[in-house]
């Protein structure tokens, strides 16, 4: 019988000078700056690190300050009962835009996108900054990450993984997480996603809900998707249970938008499959009912996007359909993937 291999004791590690040594979980507070009232605003980090050497992952949300679900998702996920097995170190941030979460707003207070503002610069702008401090304190520790958002504003997003799905790895966790669509998604300038990226560290974005609202089944969605991805990984124990499928992966996906402005009624929803011409996907029409206007699919796919406000423009983004070379698959996903969810029962919620 060939002898195990023996069991690695996991390193120390210092986030913003506090050190965090093998099996101690610790909450660290680091400062952004300070408020017009010289109170300090401070980016609240927890780590947890595990008895055994693993990967370093960190989960992040609320880099649009309007976006919570994800902070739900964080706090959710610190309460499963596994992570006192864990192997490796997490680093949690649930709120990474203190100011736009403060505000309940996607942007600092400068109007910057933090999200496009990677990697920063500790001499740059209020989001330069935070993104600097980030980048340093957080993702330069880490071998891989989770960042999690919702849609903006009025916009809600059906569950599911962009990532560079060119990279082996990514791919691989992209599938662990379990959303019924996984999107190919290239990499946009300023994101954290090119930022760690350009430094070799992987990093999958859940996109799931709406801004400023909690959306349930994408809340577990996301706790479910992590805690897979960490079995990947073997940063926790395996789980009896298996994945029902294998997401489905779209290489293209685009918005189909308003032809004129109006008044817009949707006639299908989130998760639904559209036919090239047939599929009607709603009216705008003015407020007599005088001029109306059919939207109909451009082309096949499933709806991953849509636009829940009445009141559109011209040109305005309706819905953001995901192109499959197998529509009927990607529907069963979905449609399987929300019963799961349903069904099964989380101790901790509370």
């Amino acid at each position: 019988m060939a002898a195990r291999s023996p069991r690695r004791k996991n390193d120390a590690l210092t986030l913003g000078g506090v050190q965090v040594i093998p099996g101690e979980r610790k909450t660290i507070d680091l400062e952004v700056g300070k408020l017009y009232t010289h109170s300090a605003v401070t980016m609240p980090v927890q780590v947890l690190c595990g008895h055994q050497a693993g990967p370093v992952l960190f989960v992040s949300a609320a880099i649009h300050g309007d976006e919570l679900n994800g902070v739900e998702i964080i706090r959710r996920l610190l309460k499963v009962p596994a992570l006192k097995r864990l192997k490796g170190t997490l680093i949690a941030v649930p709120i990474v835009n203190l100011h736009g979460f403060i505000n309940q707003s996607r942007y600092l207070p400068d109007r910057r996108d933090l999200n496009r503002s990677f990697p920063g610069s500790d001499k740059g702008s209020l989001a330069g900054r935070v993104a600097h401090l980030f980048m340093h304190e957080i993702v330069q520790r880490c071998t891989h990450g989770i960042d999690l958002h919702t849609g903006a504003i009025h916009r809600s997003n059906l569950p599911q993984i962009r990532a560079n799905l060119d990279d082996p790895e990514t791919l691989e966790l992209a599938k662990a997480f379990g959303t019924p669509v996984v999107l190919n998604s290239d990499l946009r300038d300023g994101s954290l996603r090119e930022a760690a990226g350009k430094i070799g560290i992987p990093v999958l974005l859940y996109e799931a809900g709406e801004a400023l609202r909690f959306d349930e089944l994408a809340i577990r969605g996301g706790v479910q998707g992590i805690l897979r991805v960490m079995r990947r990984l073997n940063m926790l124990p395996k789980s009896v249970k298996q994945q029902a499928f294998d997401p489905i992966v779209a290489r293209t996906s685009n918005w189909v938008r308003a032809s004129q402005g109006g008044i817009f009624r949707a006639a299908v929803k989130q998760g639904e499959r559209v036919t090239k011409d047939q599929t009607v996907l709603g009216i705008v029409s003015d407020p007599f009912g005088e001029s109306e206007v059919e939207i109909r699919a451009p082309f096949s796919g499933i709806i991953i996007g849509q636009l829940h406000l009445p009141l559109v423009n011209e040109g305005e983004a309706l819905f953001h359909i995901a192109r499959f070379n197998r529509t009927d698959i990607a529907a069963e996903n979905i449609e399987t993937y929300q019963e799961t969810l349903e069904s099964e029962v989380y101790p901790y919620l509370g």
